[in-house]
């Protein structure tokens, strides 16, 4: 190991690979970098190309291709502030740089998405950065995340959720469902509008259980992505394109989500009336009845949201079932 008043040689990173067994690989304080193919009968030293004498913070074999590994290094333990992230696609013979536009921050970890091959993760001493094109690019993944050292990253394979683990900020975690969703040819669309939650209608919505209460209301989230910003329509209509509920909405680029509170207008209550009595298996004609806010919300049924913006449209189906 390198010779010092600090005595090196300590492995600080080692990850088997999901898809081999015995493929393994580690890095150590010094900077080097081996793998093994056989269980740690034999070792190969793969560090050609890659910055010397830094700290290898995290190594990471992939769970989508079999050659191919992703590594950091970290130096600000010498005053190297720079964002060192590597990918390889041959076991580590040979290495290529990526995250080439992160800010000069040490890295510290780095997690390939378990479902998207594309999508990456990388914790810094600044927070956490996203790569939807398995590393030619990033962008701030910071929303309510305070401006804190990430030192690990975890995604959650049933939930979808990825966990952070901080320095001395506790742990945070945000669903990446709809990340993950992102390929190329959603990212190459103006609109597109992602499948919907199933909703649970009540009896409640737009009622007080008590005077000093809060309003109940459902929050249902319309999530999409768009390539631009600007403006959104949002209509809400029934399965056979009856017209409920028309609202406007300010997007940002990428991923956005609307919360719809399940109200409709009282210029669609006949029409809508006339079409829960035609799905209504009784003899009894349904009669709309405001709520308490003086508004009138969804019954149970299946309906369409239709998303337009600059000539592009996309229907998404949403359920609204009784408990």
């Amino acid at each position: 190991g390198k010779k010092g008043n600090v005595a090196f040689g300590t492995l600080t990173s080692i990850h088997e690979s999901p898809l081999q067994f015995g493929l393994i690989y580690a890095g150590s304080d010094d900077g080097l970098v081996h793998v093994t193919k056989d269980g740690g009968i034999t070792w190969e030293k793969i560090i050609t190309m890659l910055p010397r004498d830094l700290w290898i913070s995290r190594i990471r074999a992939s769970s989508h291709v079999k050659g191919r590994v992703y590594l950091t290094l970290n130096g600000y333990r010498w005053d190297d502030f720079n964002a060192y992230v590597f990918r390889s696609e041959d076991y580590g013979k040979t290495w290529t740089a990526i995250g080439t536009d992160l800010p000069a921050e040490p890295v510290n970890v780095i997690k390939e998405d378990l479902e998207n091959p594309d999508l990456l993760y990388v914790g810094t001493d600044h927070g956490v950065y996203i790569s939807l094109d398995r590393g030619t690019s990033f962008q701030a993944m910071s929303k309510d995340l305070p401006n804190v050292a990430v030192h690990d990253l975890v995604i959650h394979p049933r939930d979808k959720d990825l966990v952070l683990g901080t320095h001395g900020r506790s742990f945070y975690v945000a669903n990446v469902a709809h990340l993950q969703q992102l390929n190329e040819e959603i990212l190459a669309k103006k609109l597109h509008g992602f499948d919907l939650e199933k909703v649970y209608w009540s009896s409640r919505w737009g009622n007080k259980s008590n005077p000093w209460a809060e309003t109940k209301m459902p929050e249902i989230q319309i999530p999409y992505f768009v390539s631009t910003a600007g403006e959104l329509k949002i209509t809400i209509k029934t399965d056979d394109g009856k017209k409920l509920k028309s609202i406007k909405h300010s997007t940002e680029k990428g991923l956005n989500y609307f919360t719809y509170d399940g109200s409709i207008d009282e210029s669609a209550k006949k029409s809508y009336e006339k079409w829960l009595n035609s799905k209504d298996e009784t003899d009894d004609d349904i009669d709309l009845k405001k709520a308490k806010d003086d508004r009138y919300y969804l019954m149970a049924g299946t309906y369409e949201v239709v998303l337009e913006k600059d000539g592009e449209e996309e229907t998404v189906e949403m359920v609204v079932e009784k408990r």
